[in-house]
């Protein structure tokens, strides 16, 4: 079974064995896969400005390039290598590694609504740094490392399409693939944060329809942000939930799966109007909710260990 998230990655798998095919055909496939990046990690672009808000305006361009550098590093420096050592000694791991990360995005998602019910802000840790340095620091670290995870999802299932390819084609089109989703993500991600300095820069202008637009979207972008974060997280338990789902199809523990899948489908024969939508949104939704039980779960667990003085 593959809906929603996972038919994307699913896409952007077959694009990669499209890639492997011959050298040839390498960059265009690649190309292909990077303008559905935002489609495909639609987490991590809404997640990343988060980690610029607040900061310096000067310093918003050039730690995002930060961010992104780290993400490529994740990808071709450790992910790469850890994918084709999977690929060819244990493409058995590759399932159960997936619903891991899942389950730690499931985690991250339920963290921030339980934060969110009880009104602890775990951000004001990041408030309470004064040092400008250290706070851009740790800004990077969090979101590299939450990248980390999402890449590990993407690069794990573009290899599962790719198991019939030689190690050396498939280092390629993994490479090039992630190269290609690195700069989408990264480069809206750019734009979305620097979206107040464009309006700012159009309200300048000459022009009263030019002047408004800009005006405009200065006063939206604090809007866009908090939505954005709500996104962020809605997707973190939408995508991790229905990784978990999928990876119990793939181990024939179908119960849940199938359920979440019927459902889908009845939403499609009920609307026949918009019956692609309606069972997508069925399939994100339940999947969604699935991953705030596990992701509660989790912090449940955790928050239950003595903490350390």
């Amino acid at each position: 079974m593959a809906g929603g998230l996972v038919a994307l990655l699913d896409d952007i798998a077959a694009l990669a064995k499209l890639a492997a095919a011959s050298l040839d055909d390498v960059a265009g496939a690649s190309a292909k896969a990077g303008s559905k990046a935002v489609g495909v990690v639609i987490d991590d672009t809404a997640v990343t400005p988060r980690y610029v808000t607040g900061l310096s305006p000067a310093r918003e361009l050039p730690i995002i390039w930060k961010i992104a550098l780290g993400s490529l590093r994740n990808k071709l420096l450790f992910l790469l290598p850890a994918a084709l050592i999977l690929s060819a000694f244990a493409p058995w791991a590759i399932t159960p590694i997936l619903m891991a990360g899942g389950a730690f995005l499931c985690f991250e998602g339920a963290e921030k609504i339980i934060g969110a019910l009880s009104g602890e802000d775990h951000g004001q840790e990041a408030c309470e740094i004064t040092d400008p340095k250290q706070l851009e620091d740790r800004q990077v670290a969090g979101a590299v490392r939450t990248d980390l995870i999402l890449s590990g999802e993407i690069m794990a299932i573009a290899l599962a399409e790719l198991s019939d390819q030689s190690i050396l084609n498939q280092a390629i089109a993994l490479a090039l693939v992630g190269a290609a989703i690195t700069a989408g993500v990264y480069g809206v991600v750019a734009l979305i944060v620097k979206m107040d300095d464009i309006g700012i820069a159009l309200a300048r202008r000459p022009g009263a329809a030019t002047q408004a637009f800009g005006r405009g979207l200065v006063s939206a972008m604090p809007v866009v942000l908090r939505a954005l974060g709500t996104i962020g997280t809605v997707a973190m338990l939408w995508v991790g939930g229905q990784i978990i789902v999928h990876g119990l199809h793939e181990f024939h523990l179908t119960p849940l799966p199938e359920w979440i899948e019927h459902a889908a489908e009845g939403a499609r024969h009920a609307l026949p109007g918009i019956g692609g939508v309606a069972a997508w949104i069925v399939n994100a939704g339940l999947s969604a909710i699935f991953g705030i039980v596990i992701g509660g779960v989790i912090a449940g667990l955790l928050h239950l260990k003595p903490k350390k003085h």
